[in-house]
């Protein structure tokens, strides 16, 4: 029987209001719970534990305002329908599915839904799915679409479980048995990893349950969880698949948006083309990355949450290695947040120094010198103190500098920090080959998620401006931060096409740097012995300077020598 208006409106008034953020104060963490009363912005400061309990009270509330919203919107319709009192858990059946899964008839479907498909109805393989990705990526509503396109007979045959805090592996397997002595056959079961046991205890799926017939879809935002339970208890008994990274093609289909510098401020969730901005209330709670605060309460809730809470529950919280002293003082959130903004600083320093480094400053001082509107005419970029903009710029990351020392950050945390980042695919690395001076290779970190670059990026330019002058400066540096992140999501794109598996792949992409100039992205074929190479440009016009390096004879005789004939 589904709850009414009354039942939802009293279940909501006794749960938490607003959200909790994080601040960093003198290089530490101290959580708030803020919400609005009055047209007033209430905080109320949160101890670490306080935070970690509220959080998923905070959660459910906001699964019980967005039912209320769809039952008043629609009355005639039901409301998220009640758990099936035989089962422990929370566990929806039969007719019930439906109505839960309705909101999820409007959006259309990830790239993966097939994958997921293709195990559930595929022959038995003695094996779970596993649908794992960062928040705001449509986990749960891939498997709500799955119960949308079910057949009545198969909807029939399945239950939905919605894992919460303080359950264990054991309900779970209790509520398996029930559910199959009522003829269920699917398992989709969302949230897994708040189960504290299952990383140690998940084999019981796939070697008791799986190997008789029955079909299991684990679900759940602590990637890093699913990563261990894969490596150990799960082995080679799982069906993988990611959602963190959504591609541009994939972003534009999803969510109606084809502006490529839309993609680059705010691609890596799905709820970009979502958001009210009136709603402030809203926006904290749905906004990634609307700026850079909102950037950090995703990576607070998203990364940090996920990484901790699976080294936590992993084998008694044996694999911390050197973290443990950051998670013992509470700093390992603060360290976390400090190694991606480093990254993203880095990023943007390159791009400052290659503006400064390159004939754009000039050029855009002509423009300005020439232009036809008088108040944009100026030639104040002829006198533009860049040491000064530097200088300020290095003050700025020096004092970030000194927060890391208060924290203690050492070479072995950032290690293990990134190695975490890379499994939860938030980071990767890609290749630079140096053809002169010091020849060789290099590596650098991409962001899959390119919202959480840009915004740190804006961020730190932004921090740069204080009068007109230094606001020319800031708008052309933001014009290149674009162009170096449309070249990084080409590039990445590419490679993860090109190169799904780097011990059988015949293709390889990288960059290729020279003294001066660069080929912004290389495919080398190993089996031809041949190479493409590609200038790639955020830019409207098109002339023969913007691919000077790529005709150039020096460049190309020395790309051919290691990379044989360019094609």
């Amino acid at each position: 029987m589904a709850e009414t208006i009354e039942e939802l409106e009293a279940k909501i008034a006794a749960l938490p209001r607003g959200t909790i953020v994080t601040k960093n104060i003198d290089g530490k963490p101290y959580f708030y719970q803020q919400y609005k009363e009055n047209k007033k912005t209430v905080s109320n400061f949160l101890s670490n534990e306080e935070a970690e309990k509220m959080r998923p009270l905070i959660e459910e509330r906001r699964e019980l305002q967005k039912c209320l919203k769809e039952i008043k919107k629609n009355p005639d319709s039901a409301s998220q329908p009640k758990n099936t009192s035989e089962y422990i858990m929370n566990a929806i059946t039969g007719c019930n599915l439906i109505e839960m899964a309705e909101t999820a008839s409007s959006f259309k479907k990830r790239d993966c839904y097939e994958k997921i498909s293709s195990y559930l109805y595929g022959k038995p393989a003695d094996k779970v799915c596993l649908v794992y990705g960062l928040r705001r990526t449509g986990k749960t509503t891939l498997l709500k679409q799955l119960i949308l396109d079910m057949s009545e007979e198969n909807r029939m045959q399945t239950v939905y479980i919605k894992a919460r805090v303080g359950e264990t592996i054991a309900d779970l397997n209790k509520d398996i048995k029930t559910a199959r002595e009522n003829g269920i056959k699917f398992f989709l079961i969302d949230e897994i990893t708040l189960l504290e046991d299952f990383i140690d205890s998940a084999a019981l799926l796939s070697d008791v349950y799986a190997v008789q017939g029955l079909k299991f879809v684990l679900s759940g935002t602590d990637s890093l969880g699913f990563y261990f339970a894969e490596s150990e208890e799960l082995y080679d008994r799982t069906v993988t698949v990611h959602t963190t990274f959504i591609s541009y093609k994939e972003h534009a289909r999803l969510l109606g948006i084809t502006s490529i510098d839309e993609y680059i401020r705010y691609g890596g969730t799905l709820k970009a083309g979502e958001l009210a901005f009136e709603d402030e209330e809203l926006n904290v709670e749905e906004a990634s990355f609307r700026d850079d605060e909102t950037a950090r309460r995703y990576i607070d809730t998203a990364i940090c949450k996920n990484i901790q809470h699976s080294l936590k529950c992993y084998q008694k919280g044996r694999y911390f290695r050197h973290l443990r002293e950051l998670y013992d003082a509470n700093e390992l959130t603060n360290a976390i947040n400090r190694i991606i903004e480093d990254e993203n600083h880095e990023f943007t320093v390159k791009v400052i120094t290659d503006l400064f480094e390159s004939h754009d400053l000039g050029s855009t001082a002509q423009l300005l010198r020439k232009a036809r509107d008088e108040d944009k005419r100026t030639d104040v970029l002829d006198t533009i103190d860049k040491s000064q903009i530097l200088a300020t710029l290095k003050k700025i990351l020096e004092i970030k500098e000194l927060d890391n020392q208060k924290i203690g950050v050492t070479d072995s945390h950032v290690t293990e920090i990134k190695q975490y980042l890379k499994r939860l695919d938030l980071i990767d690395e890609l290749d630079i080959e140096t053809l002169t001076g010091n020849a060789g290779r290099l590596n650098y970190t991409i962001f899959t998620q390119p919202g959480m670059r840009f915004c740190q990026a804006q961020a730190l330019v932004y921090s740069l401006m204080e009068e007109r002058e230094i606001k020319l400066i800031t708008d052309k540096i933001i014009e290149g931060v674009l162009g170096h992140m449309l070249e990084d999501i080409v590039i990445y794109e590419t490679k993860r096409i090109l190169m799904p598996n780097r011990f059988t792949n015949k293709k390889q992409v990288f960059q290729i740097r020279f003294d001066a100039g660069e080929f912004d992205m290389v495919i080398y074929n190993s089996e031809t012995n041949t190479c493409e190479i590609y200038e790639i440009k955020h830019s409207a016009e098109f002339d023969a300077h913007q691919y000077r390096h790529l005709i150039n004879d020096e460049k190309i005789a020395l790309t051919e020598k290691r990379f044989g004939r360019i094609t």
